[in-house]
């Protein structure tokens, strides 16, 4: 099946937070509409939930989705307003 022009010149865009130091068997996720959170240690894990909660609070304040973020300097300043950088 075809996709419509409509569908194929939508944007897509996607946070993807990754956890490495997670040693106690537990295997954490977090998904959300735009990001999707694997890994880490408890305390890890939590601070990328806060992050990326901060992240799609600051975008929704601002009307947008992460895929209407149009360049990297506006990526930089919707975290830094959301507290990330």
């Amino acid at each position: 099946m075809k996709k419509s022009d409509e569908q194929q010149g939508e944007k897509f865009a996607f946070l993807l937070g990754v956890g490495l130091d997670g040693k106690d068997g537990h295997y954490r996720r977090t998904k959300g509409e735009e990001f999707i959170l694997v890994g880490g240690s408890e305390d890890t894990h939590a601070v990328m939930q806060d992050k990326a909660l901060a992240l799609t609070e600051e975008l929704a304040r601002r009307g947008k989705r992460l895929a209407d973020v149009d360049n990297p300097e506006e990526m930089r300043d919707i975290a830094h307003d959301a507290g990330l950088a």
